[in-house]
């Protein structure tokens, strides 16, 4: 394997994006596995990113609350047909529909309203940066539903927030106790916290948007000093949808574990891979099933899921035709990650010499 080349994607990838700092793991098949980091954590102070600096994972933290509810139905302590307002109480009908099921929600097909996308969060959310919130203050910004449960695909930040307490009410401990419990200590996840309610396991980066979209345009950090990244409030706001810290080796073990089958029993992650037909005839877009999208990179067949905040991006797949693991992570949210992905997955397992055979003869026609 070609290591120096790996290294040369990602710096090349920063240098081009004009990304203030990244890092990338890959891990292939027989277990070997390369991590790389280029560019600063801090604009400021240049300290540089390494491996083992920790980065917000943002919606790749549904595939942990997706695998955590899976792992319930295994258990026989919930259905993928109860529905929401079973296991929770207190919800608004209007907002959160009776009909809305477990299912729904782990597909994006409930209609529930994302709170991310009312017009005034923003504002309060980076006004108060350092502000804690509750599901239920989060809620306050769920509108009228898009739709008719069962009926469309729409992804919603809030389908994950309530699937969050559904796993609480069930298991009767805080999601990130259980997270921790099930999946983070067993598999030595030790650079991965759920941020709010757990300390950061090492070095955080400061995250950073921009004044504008130009390459020369000037990083302005969002952090609130809290070592939560990037800021307090958007990551308490999004609960089981998207608190999750991480470390780019960390989600690529993770993917290898979950994809791989280390984590669900072999129905249970059959029935999560193939939960993306389920919704394929509301074209959604981005083919999705439960907590897990399913798309191609460099002509291969890969699960994973992709995460957006203001100052953060973090995208991870698992291909496993070649059994590789890949994750990026980086510090803003200006650049999608999925080209840089491919072009890793390129430098990682690239496509088979064709040695050209011997040129036929050719044969007369009459």
């Amino acid at each position: 394997m070609d290591t120096a080349r790996l290294d040369r994607v990602l710096a090349k990838a920063r240098e081009r994006y004009a990304i203030p700092g990244m890092s990338a793991t890959v891990i292939w098949s027989d277990g070997t596995a390369w991590s790389g980091a280029a560019g600063v954590a801090d604009v400021k102070s240049k300290s540089r990113v390494t491996p083992d600096t920790v980065f917000a994972a943002a919606s790749i933290s549904k595939t942990f609350t997706a695998a955590l509810i899976l792992a319930l139905v295994e258990e026989g302590r919930l259905s993928l047909d109860d529905r929401i307002h079973e296991h929770v109480a207190g919800l608004s009908t209007v907002k959160v529909p009776k009909a809305v099921t477990i299912r729904m929600l782990l597909d994006h097909t409930s209609g529930i309203y994302d709170f991310y996308r009312h017009p005034k969060i923003d504002k309060v959310l980076l006004g108060e940066r350092d502000r804690t919130w509750t599901a239920a203050q989060a809620m306050r910004y769920v509108g009228k539903p898009y739709f008719k449960p069962g009926t469309e695909w729409r992804y919603s930040n809030t389908n994950y927030l309530l699937l969050g307490l559904v796993a609480e009410t069930v298991t009767g401990r805080p999601l990130a106790d259980e997270l921790r419990a099930r999946f983070i200590e067993p598999l030595d996840l030790d650079q991965t916290t759920f941020q709010g309610a757990e300390p950061a396991a090492g070095r955080t980066t400061r995250s950073y948007r921009f004044s504008s979209v130009a390459k020369a345009a000037r990083p302005i950090p969002l952090d609130d000093g809290s070592g939560i990244v990037p800021f307090t409030s958007v990551v308490t706001a999004s609960g089981g949808a998207g608190s999750i810290a991480s470390t780019s080796r960390d989600l690529a073990r993770w993917a290898r574990a979950l994809y791989g089958g280390q984590v669900l029993d072999e129905e249970t992650l059959a029935l999560m891979l193939g939960s993306v037909e389920g919704t394929s005839l509301y074209k959604p877009s981005v083919p999705y099933g439960f907590g897990v999208q399913r798309v191609k990179v460099a002509g291969h067949t890969a699960y994973g899921h992709s995460g957006r905040f203001v100052g953060a991006r973090s995208l991870v797949r698992y291909l496993p035709d070649l059994g590789l693991s890949v994750a990026v992570v980086s510090n803003t949210n200006r650049t999608d990650l999925s080209v840089i992905l491919g072009n890793l997955v390129k430098a990682a397992a690239p496509a088979p010499e064709v040695v050209p055979g011997p040129v036929p003869t050719a044969v007369p026609t009459a």
